[in-house]
């Protein structure tokens, strides 16, 4: 278990980050805490629905930027205004993800699969996180500690998967899972001080997992406050030799 009190977090961690998807939950969450931090020097989020409160955070560190994670040309366009003010950045934490959208459900059974649902899985879940993967890496070119971590989910664990269903979810954030952990493997050639990880947060009391909360134990569902501090707490523990690795909240490492 992962001692998760704020004094201890982001010891060594950087001073230039970027949250992606930080419109909502966890990201919003990661932008709030780190801002509170002294040692972050420039702080860089991204956002796809103008109506989000973290357009109304104030600090002269933080700069908000719109994209959408399933337009490759927006990823490319971020990235570019962010190399134009800094050459290097020391953590990247992506956070978009999608369960549930519109008549968009969890599939209970076979009958309920349809391409169009399973596309919109993987496009979310995993391709954006490839395209975001792709287009930083010159940014963690450097000799400093960096993180490029992407929140993930137990459910996506091929080993742990013991109900079946939710086809799409569990299959697009498999498919992320192998995404992040085959990037680590060219990050250790071009980036050796990267370390890649994808994390499973918990249920989390957000938009996303709100409809399925019924059967969560109360001491099982995270405040966003809770889950952003343990994920923090797990990062500032890496070291070099996890990348590629998928780590639950609380530290422990999760079946693929």
């Amino acid at each position: 278990m992962v001692n998760f009190s704020v004094e201890s977090v982001s010891d060594r961690s950087s001073r230039t980050a970027l949250i992606v998807g930080a419109g909502q939950g966890i990201g919003l969450e990661f932008v709030r805490q780190l801002v509170q931090r002294d040692e972050i020097d420039r702080l860089y989020a991204t956002y796809r629905n103008p109506q989000t409160e973290l357009l109304a955070i104030t600090d002269t560190r933080l700069s908000c930027l719109s994209m959408d994670i399933t337009d490759e040309e927006q990823i490319a366009a971020v990235i570019n205004a962010i190399q134009a003010e800094t050459n290097a950045l020391h953590t990247v934490i992506n956070c978009v993800g999608v369960l549930h959208e519109g008549t968009m459900q969890p599939e209970k059974s076979l009958r309920q699969v349809n391409a169009e649902q399973l596309l919109r899985y993987f496009q979310v879940n995993s391709v954006g996180a490839m395209l975001i993967a792709k287009h930083v890496q010159p940014l963690l070119k450097h000799r400093d500690r960096a993180i490029f971590a992407t929140i993930s989910a137990k459910i996506g664990s091929i080993g742990d998967n013991h109900l079946g269903g939710w086809y799409g979810y569990r299959a697009s954030k498999a498919a992320l899972n192998m995404f992040m952990h085959t990037t680590a493997i060219e990050y250790k050639r071009t980036c050796p001080r990267a370390i890649v990880v994808t994390l499973h947060p918990g249920t989390t009391d957000t938009q996303l997992s709100q409809p399925f909360q019924r059967n969560v134990l109360p001491e099982k569902l995270f405040t966003v406050e809770r889950t952003v501090q343990q994920l923090l707490a797990v990062l500032d523990q890496l070291q070099e030799n996890d990348s590629g690795e998928f780590f639950s909240w609380d530290g422990s490492r999760l079946p693929w």
